[in-house]
């Protein structure tokens, strides 16, 4: 029996999430932000976030269909990450929970962010809100996420989410001819609070949590 796919019954995402007072809201992906993803997949490293490249309206599009059929099936959650103040509904980043897995409450968490949008805390405050659903509606028990030990942004992003560091798989990816060690990080229903987000780096990130983000 799949435990990736709702039974009838079963915790339901919720398709908003508020952050802090004056922080990043974020929402369910929707068909009319292919311009947006396709721009936001323009940037350097950015092909990295996905399986195949997104490079045009045509694949942006099926990024988002993606994202919405696993939506559907309960398999994988992803919410668009909108900055405040700016009087526009286009996003500018992405956090996902990916690889439900129902009978031991576990995730995988991904995230990124635009270039323009980085160096606020837009990324920390988005991931704990979307730990805040994981935990609350979702009922799940333990969130994990891992990123190449030389993204140290990406580090700061997810200690400032109160993920604690678990350890290190060494060469587990390929970019360019060169193998990455990747940094493991989880943080359990349990786990204490996180605390305050401290300087810039906390939401300085291109992305974490290859190969979906």
């Amino acid at each position: 029996m799949r435990t990736d796919i709702p039974a009838t019954g079963s915790p339901v995402a919720p398709e908003e999430l508020t952050t802090v007072p004056g922080g990043p809201r974020l929402r369910r992906w929707r068909a009319t932000d292919a311009r947006a993803v396709r721009d936001a997949f323009r940037a350097p490293l950015m092909e990295r976030q996905a399986p195949e490249p997104v490079d045009d309206l045509s694949t942006a599009h099926r990024w988002l269909g993606e994202r919405e059929e696993e939506w559907t099936a309960g398999r994988a959650f992803s919410w668009a990450v909108l900055l405040p103040g700016t009087g526009t509904d286009e996003p500018v980043g992405c956090v996902r929970l990916g690889s439900v897995e129902r009978r031991h409450g576990t995730a995988w968490v991904s995230y990124w962010t635009v270039p323009a949008a980085r160096g606020r805390g837009v990324t920390t405050a988005a991931l704990r809100a979307v730990c805040g659903a994981a935990f609350g509606p979702l009922r799940l028990h333990r969130l994990e996420l891992g990123h190449r030990t030389d993204n140290p942004a990406s580090c700061g992003v997810a200690r400032g989410a109160g993920f604690a560091v678990e350890g290190v798989q060494r060469g587990k990816l390929l970019w360019g001819g060169r193998r990455y060690d990747v940094e493991l990080h989880a943080r359990l229903a349990d786990d204490p609070p996180a605390g305050p987000v401290r300087g810039a780096a906390a939401g300085n990130t291109h992305g974490a949590g290859h190969p979906v983000g």
